[in-house]
């Protein structure tokens, strides 16, 4: 069943067309990944489908919600880890976690089981009256993705997941999000630079360039299509693109990520 479909979706700014024309569908229960260069059109795709962006042109819709006419209902019914830190340091992870049981209207009595579950599923549970300004980069992650699933969203966005994390917290992450989409049949729909990462979450990858729908498949699909033995993720995504796999971004792109390197390391 179709959780999340995007319609001619077109987002320009000026006379620069950052998203043009974007149609796919994701099923219930899926983790979708949106790859491409930067400049792509993947974060300005996903400020729209959650409804931080509007469409110039098309529309979207997210668990049977319009993102133009219903945003409000959009909102609700989604959870968003944003690849800039969202939590407090200066609070406990408990604290953190009573904020947004606050923010999404989580009725008192619930509140206190709520976070305490979702403590204890991301592995924070002994963490849990620590600052988070202690915490390692992916205790952090841990936790803002337990922010994001307080109001147990059929769908979670997430927008470059481990980004400045090292190998073993990235696997541990990985290994998080994966147990929560088989346990809750959470819709995930991820955006990553990582050919593994991509890999070892997603069902289906879209590949974007310049703003359009390259390829889109199952990796095995997307591999078994192009004339290589032996074909990886990365052969298909330059395939695609005709780009290197990091080609460079703006200088605000550039320092944006390393300030959250910095801050998760």
């Amino acid at each position: 069943m179709t959780i999340l479909e995007t319609l001619s979706l077109t987002r320009r700014f000026g006379q620069m067309t950052a998203v043009d024309e974007l149609s796919f569908q994701v099923e219930t229960g899926e983790a979708f990944g949106l790859l491409g260069p930067n400049g792509a059109g993947k974060s300005t795709t996903l400020k729209m489908l959650t409804t931080l962006l509007p469409p110039t042109a098309g529309t979207a819709r997210v668990a049977g919600f319009d993102i133009v006419r219903q945003p409000g209902e959009v909102r609700r019914v989604i959870g968003y880890v944003p690849q800039l830190l969202s939590a407090d340091g200066s609070l406990t992870g408990f604290e953190n976690l009573s904020v947004f049981a606050r923010l999404y209207d989580i009725p008192r009595a619930e509140r206190g089981p709520r976070i305490r579950s979702a403590l204890a599923f991301m592995g924070l549970e002994d963490s849990a009256d620590k600052l988070v300004r202690n915490y390692s980069g992916g205790m952090i992650r841990r936790l803002e993705i337990a922010q994001s699933m307080l109001h147990r969203p059929p769908v979670l966005f997430l927008d470059e997941p481990t980004v400045g994390l090292d190998p073993a917290a990235r696997r541990a992450v990985w290994e998080h999000i994966e147990v929560m989409r088989q346990e809750f049949n959470t819709t995930i729909l991820v955006t990553t630079h990582m050919m593994e990462e991509a890999e070892h979450l997603c069902n289906r990858v879209a590949i974007l360039h310049h703003g359009q729908l390259a390829v889109s498949g199952t990796p095995a699909e997307l591999k078994a299509a192009i004339d290589k033995p032996d074909a990886t993720l990365d052969d298909v995504f330059i395939e695609a693109t005709g780009d290197q796999l990091e080609s460079g971004g703006s200088y605000r792109e550039t320092s944006r990520s390393r300030r959250t390197a910095q801050r998760l390391g």
